[in-house]
């Protein structure tokens, strides 16, 4: 997005990361609508680099991917991160931007939410290393993945949304919640409601992990903060600020201003809190490391 597409510095900035503290390096995912880097691939680079943190992505788009070759390269970056790997995923927002990357891919985006859940349910099916008929989107006979990832059933699937029908599907299908809209508040709400779904399905929902996706741009002139903030969603998402910060968690103030908002999350049971910086990454981490320690 800042038009410096060497992944050098990407991989300099998860091995600061680490050496500051975070226990975990995210990577966003898009084909054509927002410039990045395919997030499996450079995920795979920082878990070569680095050993013992998590790794994830935050969020990834299954259903314009063939769930049979997704399955392949997660069980292969799970073994490179040696059982590290979350899998964050999304169905993706109704936005022409988005609607184009599916024609580009050459999938129908009304049938997004269906394609995402029978094509992880064929990926975890693959995970389990024996031989698995499948006959729906998808054609597979007696088909045997190898290797299978490193972690027993296969990663961990968070997956994002705050809508009804999202927490319905947290609840029910995933591991994990991942959304990126809540106010602390909302968050607590929504996440009794989804533990709560969790047991009406008659699974455990003390077994379910609370996320929160964050946006940040900390300054300890407040103005120059929003502005920068500003700057960054319009440039991110070619869309007004001002929609962008009614639909997504977001800060823009001092340091000490960040310490409580992030306590809110956590004070509401959130147990990780994906952080996305609005630029001025190494300044962004060093000050969120300094405040880690203030967290209960």
């Amino acid at each position: 997005m800042a038009g410096q597409p060497q992944a050098a510095p990407l991989l300099a900035l998860a091995e600061r990361a680490q050496a500051l503290g975070f226990d975990s390096i995210w990577a966003g995912d898009s084909l054509l609508a927002r410039p990045r880097h395919e997030p499996l691939t450079l995920l795979a680079a920082v878990a070569g680099q680095l050993r013992g943190i998590d790794i994830g992505t935050a969020v990834l788009l299954p259903a314009v991917r063939n769930p049979v070759l997704l399955a392949h390269q997660l069980a292969t970056l799970d073994q490179v991160a040696e059982g590290h790997l979350i899998v964050g995923v999304g169905i993706a927002a109704d936005v022409p931007n988005i609607r184009s990357e599916f024609v580009a891919a050459g999938v129908p985006f009304e049938k997004r939410v269906r394609r995402l859940l029978e094509g992880l349910r064929l990926a975890r099916s693959l995970w389990s290393g024996q031989p698995v008929d499948w006959n729906g989107r998808w054609k597979v006979e007696r088909g045997a993945l190898g290797p299978i990832p490193h972690r027993a059933g296969g990663p961990p699937i968070w997956i994002g949304g705050s809508l009804p029908a999202s927490l319905k599907r947290a609840g029910r299908y995933f591991e994990g919640w991942l959304p990126i809209a809540p106010s602390a508040a909302q968050w607590a709400r929504g996440w009794r409601e989804v533990k709560d779904i969790a047991r009406a399905a008659g699974r455990d929902p003390d077994t379910l992990t609370g996320a929160m996706y964050l946006t940040l741009a900390v300054d300890d002139d407040a103005s120059r903060a929003n502005a920068r903030l500003d700057a960054f969603l319009e440039r991110y998402y070619a869309q007004p600020a001002a929609v962008l910060r009614s639909r997504q968690a977001n800060y823009a103030g001092p340091r000490a201003g960040l310490a409580e908002w992030l306590q809110g999350y956590a004070s509401a049971g959130a147990s990780h809190l994906v952080l996305r910086f609005a630029g001025d990454h190494e300044r962004h981490l060093e000050t969120v490391a300094d405040l880690r320690a203030q967290l209960r």
